[in-house]
């Protein structure tokens, strides 16, 4: 009996500690290093994550400058130098730092054009929502994306969805309605906002299906296929800046000279940069479906300080809504992890692609 309860107790501390576990007096201590570790990563992401929003949500807020196609298209640039300061940083400590040689082509960059064009969509109307709703309400104004992944991959890829996935875009759905409709009532409700919450949905589906489309041109490299993408919107901005006469704004700014406020649109667009990365690492440490559940909880989260810090008074209904939005999202996650369980034919790594956080994607689209 004794030896019956050692074997058992045994093959608990290997399947919890991992394959390296088999010595009793180093498992305890390996599975307190990983357990130490996966905390790590998750609170390095829910601060990377959180802060950029709240980052974004100040820069946008910015009364004395209203130009945020200027504030997204800087934030491309700050992207696209960090690409060039990581590559030679890894040319430089090979063994700290791993990042891809990348070498500007203009065929390449063409291949990459159509996604590009998808992902300036995508990044300034998340930034025109976040603009005009602010944090308590994005997490619900951007919610419908996973409602877009339907729909678009039956449009676009024939891909049939499951009635079990249908039931959470439609808890996902009331969810939002709820949360108009409590807008409405408390006097806060921005349409602007709303439509352009809703544009940003549709373009991360369509973000989410173009990467797939382009990913072989870049040779299967996230960071590369960012490089390109960043700097393809660094161009396409600069017409739209001039056309939506940004640049005169820019021009009478009163603090163009302060280095405060430059050194906060760098810090946006360092964050953008970083939770390509910590959202890349999240999924390493734990898996795609983990990474979605702590996305669900950390928008749960975020909403929470933002309602903490401007003082607000919510109703009952308006945090339904929210529980709507947050629990349709991670049921869909589930149904959809089970299903590409019984697919062994499916990328495991096309769940995390498919529904990565609703808009916070920053400056990389990730």
């Amino acid at each position: 009996m004794n030896r019956t309860q050692l074997k058992r107790s045994s093959i608990l501390r290997m399947a919890l500690a991992g394959s390296d576990a088999s010595d009793p007096d180093g498992s305890e201590e390996t599975f307190l290093l990983r357990a130490v570790r996966i905390a790590a990563v998750v609170v390095l992401y829910w601060f990377v994550s959180i802060t950029m929003v709240f980052l974004n949500s100040y820069l946008l807020d910015n009364r004395d400058l209203d130009a945020p196609l200027f504030v997204t298209f800087f934030q491309c640039a700050v992207t696209v130098g960090l690409c060039w300061v990581m590559q030679l940083l890894s040319g430089m400590c090979p063994r700290l730092i791993d990042f891809p040689a990348v070498r500007f082509d203009v065929k390449t960059s063409r291949e990459v054009l159509p996604l590009s064009v998808v992902f300036i969509g995508m990044i300034t109307f998340n930034n025109l929502c976040l603009k005009y709703v602010g944090v308590a309400f994005y997490t619900v104004g951007r919610s419908l994306s996973t409602v877009f992944n339907v729909l678009l991959s039956y449009g676009i890829l024939r891909q049939t969805t499951s009635l079990r996935a249908l039931m959470c875009c439609g808890v996902i759905l009331g969810g939002f309605w709820l949360g108009v409709d409590q807008e409405g009532t408390a006097g806060s409700l921005s349409w602007s906002g709303v439509f352009f919450g809703v544009l940003a949905s549709a373009c991360v589906s369509l973000n989410a299906i173009y990467t797939k489309k382009v990913m072989p041109a870049v040779d299967g490299n996230i960071w590369k296929l960012s490089y390109y993408n960043n700097i393809n919107a660094c161009v396409l901005f600069l017409p739209l800046i001039l056309v939506f006469g940004e640049l005169g704004r820019v021009a009478a700014f009163s603090r163009l000279t302060d280095l405060g406020f430059w050194g906060m649109m760098t810090l946006g667009g360092l964050f953008g940069f970083a939770i390509g990365y910590v959202t890349g690492l999240q999924i390493k440490y734990t898996s795609p479906l983990t990474h979605n559940v702590s996305g669900t909880a950390k928008a749960c989260a975020q909403t929470v300080i933002a309602v903490v810090y401007n003082s607000s008074s919510k109703s009952l209904l308006w945090w339904t809504s929210n529980m709507m939005v947050l629990g349709g999202s991670s049921a869909y996650t589930w149904v959809k992890s089970l299903e590409m369980q019984r697919s062994p034919s499916n990328d495991p790594q096309d769940l995390a692609k498919e529904k990565l956080l609703p808009g916070e994607k920053g400056s990389l689209g990730v």
